[in-house]
This record gives structure tokens, C-alpha cells and sequence, in this order.
């Protein structure tokens, strides 16, 4: 199993008075990729986000930033919001991306948690679906065409148009990003696209009837199971002892998700919830780096097979060095103990 981080660059609840300023947040945010790459981390990956607190707003270009700094890890997206931009401009950031990281670039696709990018960019938010799928059509054949004619609703057409850079890998690697909704599963089968899974709350269990409409859709499609690969992405942090890990997520994840919950119809976090939530199959990873890989690996054979697993660290307002001593346990202990464990099985 492939172990990553995702990050938003995001201070989430706004509560935190030593908030670093931006250039320096932005500077510590390159240091821990550079760090994940040295520690053995398989993936990075940086969101897309409008709105205050967030600083990934142009995520390629902080990708390519990292990719100078690193030499083996994947970097990639979490998400693209590909409804909100130009399917060829998302492309061609990426085929560059892909050249300057001589072939360690990805993207994961998808519409966005937030919606702030669909008034921003004068997009119609009852358009939702549809904009995504016009948009990832065209994104689709550009990967698959350095020459194309198409024509849509949401775009000008495209007359025998070639399309440059392309990138160094062939085909560009692009996973599908979703979240509950059963038609985007089946869609990411029926195009034999990877599919990265945000749970964020509840039980991770309780995806896999998803999970399994996906490989169905897929199987049915005529994909192999080679392509119909799974990844999770997962809110989490790891301790040397789950007591500290615990005493240190909690407050800064109590605040953001407090924050956001207002926004959403929400009630407050509380301790209960999040106990509930840090239990056996409740969707926070945080613990000991023992306690956690056995989570991670219950996790995977509750949903059939996972072939990705990503940390979203942002959450807690943590700082720079707590995020960097756990990016240390994740990478030297946990990612060997979680492959081991699943070579066992």
C-alpha cells in the first residue's frame, strides 16, 4: 500500500493567535514535503481552495515548487476542482508539472468540498454535475489526444486543436475525487479511472456497498482490476502513545470542524464525537503508530483493498514541528509496519 500526505496549507478554524504569516507558512509547507520525500512517503498532495486561511489556491505551482526540492515521491492534486476551471490550462499545468518532476506527476479530479469557486468564477452552482462532467470528457480526450476536435455547453469548441506540453507519463495518471454520492462512483467505474475516497466522518466501513458499485461498474465496462484502483483519503495524526496524539488533535480539530459545521448545519464537536470517531471503525486515523496501522489495515480489508492511503494533516492546526515529527513516525514506522501487516494477511 502506498502511504502519502494531503494538505490544504490551511490554518482551518482561524482561531490560532501564532498563526504563522503566509510566506512562512507557505515556506514550512515546502520544507515537509521535502521531508515526506526523505522519510519514504509515497505521495503528496496539495488541495485546491478559495477562501480564506487556504493557501493552495494554484496547487501546481506549489507542486512544482516541491518537485525542484524532491526526488522519488508522486505529487499530485487533492482535489483539482475541474468544474471550475479550464479543462485545457488544468492539463497543460499538469503536463508541465509532470516534465519539471521527470514523471512523478498525478491528478485527482473532482468538484470541490467548498463552493466557493463556482460564484468566483461565474459558474452556475445548479450546474454542478454537469460541469463536471463536460469538463472531465474534454480533459479526458486531451490525455488521450494531442490532436482533437469537441464541442460542448460549458466551453468554445475545439477544431483539429493540438495541445502542448505533453507530458513525460503516457497515459497522465488522473483519479476521480468523490465523496458519498453513488453516481460518481459508477461514473469513475465506467471510465476505469482510480478513485480516491474523502472520509472525513462516520464509518469507513459503511463505503463499501460504494466501493463495490465502482469495481461492478468497472468490471461490467471492461476495466481490469489493475485500473480500478482504491485510495483513501482519511483526516489523521500520529504519537509516539495514543494519549498524546489524542490531547494534541483535539482541540484544533474540535475548532475547525466547529467552524465549518456552522457553515453546513452542523452541530459543535465534542469530545464524545470525536472519541467515537478516533474508536475502531470511526474514519479518524489518529493514535500511535502502532494502534494506527492496525486501523489502516482493518480499514482496507473492510473495503475490499486499498491501494493508497493519505493523511490529511491540516485539520488540527498543529505546528510546523509536531507536523514534521509526524510525518517522521509516518514514514519510518508506520508505513513499514502497515505493509508488513498486510503481507501477513
Amino acid at each position: 500500500m502506498e502511504i502519502g500526505i494531503d494538505s490544504f496549507a490551511a490554518r482551518m478554524s482561524g482561531n490560532n493567535e501564532h498563526a504563522a504569516s503566509d510566506t512562512v507558512a507557505m515556506a514550512e509547507l515546502l520544507e515537509r514535503m521535502e521531508f515526506a520525500d526523505k522519510v519514504g512517503l509515497d505521495y503528496f498532495g496539495i488541495g485546491e481552495h478559495h477562501r480564506k486561511g487556504f493557501l493552495d489556491a494554484a496547487p501546481t505551482l506549489i507542486l512544482s515548487a516541491a518537485a525542484a526540492r524532491t526526488k522519488r515521491m508522486r505529487l499530485g492534486t487533492a482535489v483539482t476542482v475541474l468544474s471550475a476551471a479550464d479543462p485545457v490550462r488544468v492539463f497543460q499545468q499538469h503536463a508541465t508539472l509532470d516534465l519539471i518532476s521527470a514523471g512523478r506527476a498525478e491528478m485527482v479530479a473532482g468538484r470541490g468540498s467548498f463552493i466557493d469557486a463556482y460564484p468566483l468564477f461565474g459558474l452556475n452552482l445548479d450546474e454542478y454535475d454537469e460541469l463536471f462532467v463536460e469538463k472531465l470528457d474534454l480533459l479526458l480526450k486531451i490525455r488521450d489526444n494531442e490532436v482533437l476536435s469537441w464541442s460542448g455547453r460549458f466551453r468554445p469548441a475545439l477544431q483539429e486543436q493540438s495541445i502542448y506540453p505533453r507530458p513525460q507519463q503516457d497515459p497522465f495518471p488522473i483519479w476521480i475525487g468523490v465523496g458519498g454520492t453513488p453516481r460518481s462512483f459508477a461514473r469513475a467505474g465506467a471510465l476505469g479511472l482510480p478513485l480516491m475516497v474523502a472520509i472525513i466522518g462516520g464509518e469507513t466501513h459503511r463505503f463499501r456497498p460504494l466501493i463495490d458499485l465502482y469495481r461492478e461498474t468497472g468490471l461490467k465496462a471492461g476495466h481490469s482490476q489493475d485500473q480500478l484502483k482504491v485510495g483513501l483519503h482519511s483526516l489523521g495524526f500520529v504519537a509516539k502513545t495514543t494519549a498524546e496524539a489524542h490531547e494534541l488533535f483535539f482541540p484544533g480539530y474540535a475548532a475547525s470542524m466547529t467552524r465549518i459545521g456552522k457553515e453546513r448545519g452542523w452541530p459543535p464537536t465534542t469530545r464524545a464525537h470525536f472519541e467515537s470517531q478516533v474508536g475502531p471503525t470511526g474514519a479518524l486515523l489518529v493514535g500511535s503508530v502502532e494502534e494506527v496501522a492496525e486501523k489502516i489495515v482493518r480499514h482496507s480489508k473492510a473495503l475490499g483493498g486499498i491501494a493508497r492511503l493519505t493523511f490529511q494533516l491540516d485539520t488540527a492546526e498543529l505546528s510546523h514541528e509536531q507536523l514534521l515529527e509526524t510525518i517522521n513516525l509516518i514514514g519510518s514506522e508506520l508505513k513499514p509496519m502497515v505493509n508488513l501487516k498486510m503481507n501477513t494477511i
